[in-house]
C-alpha cells in the first residue's frame, strides 16, 4: 500500500483538491443558479472525516492539498480542519495547503490560515468595477473582497487573482486587472468558463471568451515571454516585461492540459471525480464509514485511480457546449 498513486495513463497524482462544503455566500452567474438547493448538511464528510480523507491521500503520495468549495470559509469550524492538516506540513509529508476563496471571510480569517500554515490563497475576482460585481456574483460586495485582499497581504499570504474570462463583461477591464494585480504585487490568472451545470438560462456560448484572445488583446500592449513556470495545477504561465509579473492562462477548452494532468478532485459528500470534465466518479464516503481501519478506504482510492480518464470533452465550437456536466461547479469545487 505504500506506491504511489499512478494512472492508466502514468499520471503520478499528487495534487487533490477538496471541496469542504456546497454552500457559499454569492451566486456567481457561471459556477451556481440564485435558487440553489444545497446538500443537507448530514450528508457533508465531517471535519474528523475530511481529515481522514486527506491523510490517506496523503499517505498515498498527495503532496499538494487545495481547499475549495463552494465557500470553504463559511462552513463552520473550518478553521479546525485546517489546523489538523497542519502537523503534514510539519512533517514534511505534504509541500503545501492552499486556499481558493471568494475573499469575503478573509478579514476574519487571514491571520489564522497563516498561523495555519497556509502560505498562498486564490481569490475569484472577474471585475473592479462595483456594479458589475454585485451582477456577476449576484449576492456580493466588491469592498468586502477588498478589505479580505488587504488583510490577506497584512497577514502574509501570497494572493493570485483568478479572473473568469467573459465575453461582453469584463472585456473593457483587461488592462485595468492587469495593472491592478502589478500594482500591488500579485499574479492574476485568467480562466475561460466550462460548461457545467443548469445555470437557468445562462448563454454558455455567449460567454466564452477564448484565453488564446485575451492573450493576443494583452500582446498588443504589453510584451510577453512564456516561461516554464509550474504549480501543480493546470495554469501555463508568462511573464511580462514592463511589470516584470506573471499571468497564468487556465484553457480548458481552446488548449486542454489532460496530459499533465495530476490531480483529482473530492467533493464534500466523498465523491472522488477523477475528471473535472466526466461525470465518473467514485464513492469514497461509504468505505470511509465502514471501518476505523483505512485499508478500504485507501484500496477503493487505488481503484478510482486506476479508472482517471485521459482527458475531459469541453467543447464550444459547434456553437453548443459539448460536454457540459449536469452538475455544478460548486458541487465538485472550484
Amino acid at each position: 500500500m505504500t506506491k504511489p498513486l499512478i494512472d492508466p495513463f502514468q499520471r503520478a497524482i499528487s495534487y487533490l483538491r477538496v471541496s469542504v462544503t456546497d454552500r457559499c455566500d454569492f451566486r456567481c452567474v457561471y459556477c451556481m443558479s440564485e435558487n440553489m438547493q444545497f446538500l443537507p448538511k448530514k450528508e457533508l464528510l465531517t471535519l474528523e472525516e475530511l481529515d481522514r480523507m486527506c491523510s490517506a491521500f496523503v499517505r498515498l503520495g498527495v503532496k499538494k492539498l487545495r481547499i475549495t468549495g463552494g465557500e470553504p470559509l463559511v462552513r463552520r469550524d473550518i478553521m479546525t480542519f485546517f489546523r489538523r492538516m497542519s502537523r503534514h506540513l510539519e512533517a514534511g509529508d505534504l509541500h503545501e495547503v492552499t486556499l481558493t476563496t471568494n475573499g469575503s471571510q478573509l478579514s476574519r480569517f487571514a491571520d489564522d490560515l497563516y498561523a495555519a500554515g497556509i502560505r498562498r490563497v486564490n481569490i475569484s475576482l472577474d471585475t473592479l468595477d462595483e456594479a458589475k460585481f454585485a451582477r456577476v456574483t449576484r449576492w456580493g460586495r466588491l469592498p468586502q473582497v477588498l478589505k479580505g485582499i488587504d488583510a490577506a497581504q497584512k497577514a502574509g499570504l501570497k494572493v493570485k487573482i483568478n479572473t473568469v474570462a467573459l465575453k461582453g463583461f469584463n472585456e473593457d477591464e483587461l488592462f485595468t486587472l492587469v495593472d491592478w494585480c502589478a500594482s500591488r504585487d500579485m499574479e492574476i490568472t485568467f480562466i475561460e468558463v466550462m460548461p457545467m451545470g443548469d445555470l437557468g438560462g445562462e448563454d454558455r456560448v455567449g460567454q466564452y471568451w477564448s484565453l488564446k484572445d485575451v492573450r493576443a488583446e494583452l500582446a498588443t500592449r504589453r510584451t510577453l515571454t512564456d516561461i516554464p513556470k509550474r504549480t501543480g495545477g493546470p495554469a501555463r504561465y508568462v511573464r511580462v516585461a514592463e511589470t516584470g509579473q506573471e499571468i497564468g492562462f487556465i484553457t480548458p477548452l481552446s488548449h486542454n492540459f489532460c496530459e499533465s494532468c495530476n490531480r483529482v478532485r473530492l467533493t464534500c459528500t466523498g465523491e472522488l471525480y477523477m475528471c473535472l470534465g466526466q461525470e465518473d466518479m467514485a464513492d469514497l464516503r461509504t468505505p470511509l464509514r465502514a471501518s476505523d481501519d483505512d485499508a478500504g478506504l485507501e484500496g477503493a482510492i487505488r481503484t478510482a485511480i486506476s479508472h482517471k480518464p485521459k482527458g475531459h470533452d469541453f467543447d464550444y465550437s459547434r456553437a453548443r457546449p459539448e460536454g457540459q456536466m449536469t452538475r455544478h461547479m460548486s458541487h465538485t469545487g472550484g
